[in-house]
């Protein structure tokens, strides 16, 4: 499974640990991934994502998880997230229509 947010696409970053006497040694900056299970209401489901603390604070600024996946880009996403947000499409465009 890769260290990588779905929703966000935050991955892991490597840099050095430099310690007082200034010696240098690589190491890994991991993202701060969750488990979350969270609701689509176009969907009416349930949908389970691994992301990182930082997308799961942006989805409920953003009002939800529906409204988070029709604003972001498709580059950025996951590819269960962007199955996820084409069902939504297709789901609100049959509403409209």
């Amino acid at each position: 499974m890769a260290r990588r947010c779905e929703l966000t696409g935050k991955a892991v970053l490597t840099g050095n640990t430099v310690s007082h006497a200034n010696n240098k040694a690589r190491r890994r900056f991991l993202p701060n991934l969750v488990n979350v299970t969270l609701l689509s209401e176009a969907l009416e489901q349930k949908v389970r994502l691994r992301i990182s603390a930082n997308a799961l604070r942006s989805v409920e600024h953003r009002g939800g998880l529906d409204a988070f996946l029709l604003k972001a880009r498709d580059a950025e996403l996951g590819e269960r997230a962007l199955i996820v947000k084409r069902e939504i499409e297709r789901k609100l465009a049959s509403a409209a229509a």
